[in-house]
């Protein structure tokens, strides 16, 4: 009734309770859809429900139509298992959907960050805290799972509860990974922008360098004195001009035999 809950394992004593977080892709929203799974196992019975009709457990109806099959051959606490190894399983999915994003992030990052590569990197790091709150507590259920003392549970369940443990470790471990690297991107572009601020202002700052003995020579010839012997000469004003531009000329060599452009 509630679909809010955090994944979680309850033993009732006949029947044991179990909420988990189905995840998956709206292309629409370019975002991640949450949606609960709660799992009852009975004695020789598995109810599931889900919040909407979706294909997860497909593959695992058409296991169970195989007349051989090892669903049909085991009880229902292995029925219980593999519905929570596939919703396990399609994290990966989803975790190499997060991976691609970040990879695509991480060229454009480099190439060109602009201001929306701020908010393309912020909505990851929302996502990838989201998919925390869902993964990690998944531990703790496959840890009650197995540590279990259950008629429901028998003992040949607890190597497969082993692998599903693994798989979700592997997530998990993946996840962190992922978070690691979208905090370096936030790093990165607030490097970048740094960077692209410092080339701006040290191209303000030579230009201005170089129209300061310009601006001298202007300011030192636009005093309006009578008697300045520089005025009557019929070459002065080209003779300034050509003083300037090699002032100018002169500063670059500089600035370029110190390496500062």
């Amino acid at each position: 009734m509630n679909p809010n809950q955090r994944p979680k394992l309850e033993d009732y004593g006949n029947y044991i309770f179990a909420v988990l977080k189905k995840l998956s892709w709206n292309q629409e929203r370019e975002d991640f859809e949450y949606e609960q799974v709660s799992l009852i196992l009975g004695e020789n019975s598995v109810i599931s429900f889900q919040e909407r009709d979706t294909k997860l457990f497909n593959p695992i109806y058409e296991r169970i139509q195989v007349p051989k099959g090892r669903v049909r051959l085991m009880g229902a606490d292995y029925l219980f298992y593999v519905l929570i190894d596939i919703i396990i399983d399609n994290y990966f999915i989803i975790l190499e959907k997060l991976g691609e994003d970040i990879e695509n992030l991480e060229d454009f990052l480099i190439k060109n960050p602009e201001p929306e590569t701020l908010q393309l990197i912020y909505r990851l790091k929302r996502s990838s805290i989201e998919l925390r709150k869902s993964i990690w507590p998944i531990i703790e259920v496959i840890n009650k799972l197995q540590q279990e003392q259950s008629n429901l549970i028998h003992d040949g369940l607890q190597i497969y509860l082993r692998d599903v443990y693994d798989h979700i470790f592997r997530i998990s471990d993946l996840l962190e990974n992922y978070r690691d690297i979208i905090f370096g991107m936030l790093d990165m572009y607030l490097s970048s922008v740094s960077n692209r601020m410092n080339d701006i202002m040290k191209v303000l700052t030579i230009i201005s360098t170089i129209f300061i003995p310009i601006s001298f020579l202007a300011g030192f010839y636009g005093m309006n004195f009578l008697h300045m012997p520089e005025l009557s000469n019929p070459f002065a004003y080209p003779l300034l001009i050509i003083m300037m531009i090699t002032i100018a000329f002169i500063m670059l060599y500089f600035f370029k035999r110190k390496r500062w452009i």
